[in-house]
C-alpha cells in the first residue's frame, strides 16, 4: 500500500466515523413549531405566583441568589461508543537491539453501530499516538501509525437462513484458549508480547462473510480477495532469533518479507460446517491460502516469505463433569513442500488440542490444555536441513493453564495465563490485574515473561523482551 492510499485511507476512515455522530436535528411538523410566547397560564398560576413555596426561616439562601441549575446528563450520539486509553510499558533488561520501553501510547476508539431489521453498519476506527515505534503514517494492513480501522462492515439479511458480511471485520473460530489450529485469521502477535489489551490479538481482515443456517448443520464461507497475513514479529518492536545470522536480532536486522498481494489471484478462503449434537458443538473446518506468518526463504534474496497452505481440521467441545471439554485437530498441507525436502519452505504438520475448563471455586475458574504440534517428513527434513541450524523436534508439545480470581463484588480480577513447553524446555507468563474503578474507569497491570534454556527455540528467543505495563480506560 503506497503511502498516499495509506494516508487517504486514513482520512476515511476519520471520516467514516466523525460524520455518523454529528448532524443538526430535524425541523419539527407543522404545527408543533415553537410559537413566539408561551400560552397563559390557568387562574391562580400566574407567572407572579412563586414557583415554590418560602423556605421555612432560617433555610434561605443568605444572600437571596439565583439557585442552582440541576446539572444536564451528558449523552453520546446514538450508536456510538468508544474509549480513551494510556498505556505503557518498559522492559525489565537491557536489550542491545531494541528501545528500553516497550509500549507508550495514548489511544481514542470510536465505535458506531446503526442496525435496522434487515441490515446493519458497524465501524470501528483507533486513534493513536505511539512515540515507541515512531512511524506515524497511517498503514492498515499493519495497524501501525495514527489510524488503525478494526471493523468497517455492513451485516445483511436477505433472507431467514442466511446473513452476509461485507468489508473489514475480526474472525475467529475454534476451540482453543490463546491456541488456534483451524483460526486461520490474522493475529498481531506483536500486540500479544508488549501487553496491550487481548482484544489486539486479532487483527482485522477484509472479507465477505457468509452464513447458512438450517435444522441439520449451519455453515460459514470467508472469502478474503487479498491475503491477510498476521502481524508477525519482524525486530521493530520484539527482539527475535535470527536463522541467517545465528543469534538474536532486532532493529538491526528487521525482517523483509515477499508477501502474497494481488487481488483475486492470492485469495484466501475459509469455512466451517458446525451443528450441535446432544449438549456438544461439533465443526469441520477447511482453509486454503498460505502460511499465516513467514514460513520459508528465498534462498536468492534471503527474504521470508509465505508459502501456499491448506488446513482441514475438526472440533467438539461440551460438558463433562463439572467442567467443559475440548477436543481440535488439524492437518497443515504445505502445499509448495509437499515431499518435505525443501529446506527453505516449512513442513507439513498435524495438530492436536486438547483443553479443560471449570469453575474451581467461588469466583475462581481454571483452564488447562495440552497441544501437539507434528512435523511431517521428519527424515526428508532431517536430511535436507542446512549445516549450522537447529533441528526442530519431530513433536512440539506446549501445556498452558489459566487461573481467574474475581474480588471486590467482582470489581477485581487476578489472572495468570501460563505456557510451557517441556521439549522446547521454555515458558512464557502472563499475568495480570484489572480493577473497575466505577462504570467508567478500568485501571489494569501486567506483564510478559519469557524463559528458555536455548535463545532458538519459540519462547527462548523473546527473554530480552520481558516487560511489565500499566493502563488506564475511559469508557463512554
Amino acid at each position: 500500500m503506497s503511502g498516499a492510499s495509506r494516508h487517504m485511507s486514513g482520512c476515511l476512515c476519520v471520516l467514516l466515523l466523525l460524520s455518523t455522530a454529528s448532524g443538526n436535528e430535524p425541523a419539527l411538523p407543522a404545527g408543533l413549531a415553537p410559537a413566539d410566547s408561551e400560552p397563559a397560564l390557568p387562574s391562580g398560576l400566574s407567572a407572579s405566583t412563586p414557583a415554590e413555596p418560602a423556605l421555612p426561616t432560617g433555610l434561605g439562601s443568605p444572600d437571596h441568589g439565583p439557585k442552582l441549575a440541576a446539572p444536564r446528563e451528558r449523552r453520546l450520539p446514538e450508536g456510538l461508543s468508544g474509549f480513551w486509553e494510556l498505556r505503557g510499558g518498559v522492559r525489565l533488561q537491557d536489550d542491545p537491539y531494541e528501545k528500553a520501553a516497550t509500549l507508550g501510547e495514548t489511544r481514542l476508539q470510536l465505535q458506531v453501530d446503526r442496525a435496522s431489521e434487515k441490515i446493519a453498519l458497524k465501524l470501528v476506527g483507533d486513534f493513536l499516538y505511539d512515540p515507541v515505534l515512531n512511524e506515524h503514517d497511517a498503514d492498515l494492513e499493519d495497524g501501525e501509525g495514527w489510524c488503525d480501522l478494526r471493523q468497517a462492515n455492513l451485516l445483511l439479511r436477505p433472507t431467514s437462513f442466511m446473513d452476509l458480511k461485507l468489508g473489514r471485520q475480526i474472525n475467529t473460530w475454534g476451540t482453543g484458549d490463546m491456541l488456534f489450529i483451524n483460526d486461520l485469521f490474522p493475529k498481531d502477535w506483536n500486540s500479544y508480547f508488549i501487553g496491550r489489551d487481548d482484544e489486539y490479538l486479532k487483527a482485522p481482515s477484509d472479507s465477505a462473510k457468509a452464513s447458512l443456517f438450517s435444522d441439520w448443520a449451519n455453515l460459514d464461507l470467508i472469502y478474503s480477495p487479498r491475503f491477510d497475513s498476521d502481524r508477525f514479529i519482524d525486530g521493530r518492536r520484539i527482539s527475535y532469533w535470527n536463522s541467517g545470522l545465528g543469534r538474536r536480532a532486532g532493529r538491526d536486522a528487521k525482517v523483509n518479507a515477499d508477501k502474497p498481494d494481488d487481488t483475486f489471484r492470492d485469495d484466501e478462503w475459509a469455512a466451517r460446517l458446525y451443528r450441535t449434537l446432544a449438549s456438544y458443538e461439533v465443526a469441520a473446518y477447511g482453509y486454503d491460502g498460505f502460511w499465516k506468518s513467514p514460513a520459508g526463504s528465498d534462498p536468492q534474496s534471503g527474504r521470508a516469505t509465505f508459502p501456499r497452505l491448506q488446513v482441514f481440521g475438526a472440533s467438539a467441545r461440551g460438558p463433562v463433569a463439572k467442567g467443559i471439554l475440548s477436543l481440535e485437530t488439524g492437518w497443515y498441507r504445505s502445499a509448495d513442500d509437499m515431499d518435505g525436502d525443501d529446506p527453505f519452505v516449512r513442513n507439513s504438520e498435524m495438530r492436536y488440542l486438547i483443553g479443560y475448563e471449570q469453575e474451581l471455586a467461588h469466583d475462581l475458574t481454571g483452564g488447562i490444555q495440552y497441544y501437539v504440534e507434528q512435523m511431517l517428513d521428519y527424515d526428508a527434513y532431517q536430511r535436507t536441513l542446512p549445516a549450522g541450524m537447529h533441528a526442530a523436534d519431530q513433536y512440539r508439545q506446549v501445556i498452558t493453564l489459566r487461573l481467574t480470581k474475581l474480588l471486590m463484588s467482582q470489581n477485581l480480577q487476578l489472572g495468570a495465563f501460563l505456557y510451557f513447553s517441556p521439549t522446547d524446555r521454555d515458558a512464557y507468563l502472563r499475568p495480570k490485574a484489572s480493577y473497575k474503578i466505577d462504570d467508567h474507569w478500568i485501571v489494569e497491570v501486567g506483564g510478559n515473561l519469557f524463559f528458555g534454556e536455548d535463545e532458538h527455540t519459540f519462547f527462548g528467543q523473546f527473554e530480552r523482551n520481558n516487560n511489565l505495563y500499566a493502563s488506564l480506560r475511559y469508557g463512554f
